[in-house]
């Protein structure tokens, strides 16, 4: 979808802002291998460096593996570099996500979320990222394609940020927001450049004057040293985050917090749920105060690292929460989100509680009537005090 480089409302894809905003960054290296649904964001930010539009060099790749590889080599020797993947490419990059954060390499890759395989599908949930959440990237989840496009211009900052120097993953409901055309507001080109600013790189291989060392061994009496650094960065990255938000608040109007809470001031039941979902169950929230049902919504935009301060805030007042995963960690005691939230709020004098429902893997509608039904059980939960049912599947046929 061709448009002209200048600040509008526009209709957009997620694929498509992602791909005009990477134009925008002007990045130095992009090594890219397509597979669906992120294909649309390289095959569109391609014309644009076929075009002449940006200084990319754009690496077309034998594979994921390769992409990410390559990611690592051009962003060691300085260079500004992005990238973007779907499920088992993101499951193909899997050894070099760790060398990537290791290395403290700021790069920063969309991610269009998409079931993994088998049986194989190409619709969306979240078993991609989730099973990537541990390998050391920050992760910023987007219900929006104008969050998607704010997102990756912030997780630019988010990176290269002295106090991190981490590599970020944007993350986007595969179909649901990456193809559907919703309104956004571009910046122009020139404040996107100007929030940014110039990337001066850090102990980068090709500073002669300053020689370093990147991935060599490290044994038994260095390994935790460099491990505790990065965990140390990791949990510093929340307050960078923050910082980056507030300040493409004040400069360009749209807010974005750690956690979007809606309606929860007064809630008896809530719901947590990641990405699009919460467009859904903010309908639903909607339909059912009118009727004088007091829910709300918790969506973590900030995943890794993990907000536990500012959700247990958020939800202490709750009476009951249902946490919505489109994962299952196959453990057979609830899923990525609901563990770590339901230990976020260990430490509450007087604790909600909190059931884990697993939706729409594979890409199942989740409706609103879904998230009706998801309150009604709340309601009862908070009526009896008691959990029938800690795990559930929902959103299934019949």
């Amino acid at each position: 979808m061709a448009i002209t480089k200048t600040k509008r409302e526009t209709g957009l894809t997620g694929n498509t802002a992602i791909a005009y905003a990477m134009t925008q960054i002007n990045p130095d290296v992009c090594p890219a291998y397509p597979i669906t649904p992120s294909t649309g964001v390289i095959e569109e930010f391609s014309s644009f460096v076929a075009d002449g539009a940006v200084d990319t060099e754009l690496i077309t790749v034998e594979s994921e593996h390769s992409a990410m590889s390559a990611c690592i080599g051009a962003a060691a020797a300085g260079a500004r570099v992005m990238t973007a993947t779907s499920s088992q490419g993101l499951a193909l990059m899997w050894e070099m996500l760790y060398i990537a954060s290791g290395m403290r390499l700021p790069i920063v890759m969309t991610d269009v979320n998409r079931a993994l395989s088998a049986p194989i599908n190409i619709h969306c949930d979240h078993s991609d990222t989730m099973g990537a959440r541990d390998s050391g990237w920050i992760q910023l989840y987007s219900e929006t394609v104008q969050e998607a496009y704010d997102n990756l211009i912030q997780a630019v900052r988010i990176a290269e940020h002295k106090n991190g120097l981490l590599p970020v993953m944007v993350c986007l409901d595969g179909f649901i927001t990456s193809h559907a055309i919703e309104n956004i507001t571009l910046l122009e080109d020139e404040e996107v450049q100007s929030f940014i600013g110039e990337y001066v790189g850090v102990n980068t291989l090709l500073d002669t004057d300053n020689p370093s060392t990147h991935g060599a061994i490290a044994l038994q009496d260095t390994y935790i040293d460099f491990k505790h650094q990065q965990s140390k960065a990791m949990a510093g990255a929340k307050d960078v985050v923050a910082a980056v938000a507030k300040e493409f608040a004040e400069k360009f109007g749209r807010e974005y917090g750690l956690i979007d809470a809606y309606m929860l001031d007064d809630a008896d039941e809530a719901i947590v749920i990641l990405n699009s979902a919460a467009g859904t169950t903010k309908v639903a929230i909607d339909e059912m105060r009118k009727a004088g049902r007091k829910v709300g919504l918790l969506r973590p935009r900030l995943f890794r690292p993990f907000p536990f301060a500012e959700i247990a805030e958020a939800l202490k007042g709750v009476k009951s929460v249902a946490v919505l995963d489109r994962a299952d960690s196959m453990n057979g005691f609830g899923d990525p989100v609901f563990n770590e939230l339901r230990s976020a709020l260990y430490e509450l004098e007087t604790r909600p509680k909190v059931v884990s429902r697993i939706y729409g893997l594979g890409g199942r509608d989740y409706k609103v009537k879904d998230a009706v039904e998801v309150f009604d059980e709340l309601a009862e939960i908070t009526k009896s005090g008691k959990v029938k049912e800690l795990l559930k599947y929902i959103t299934l046929e019949g």
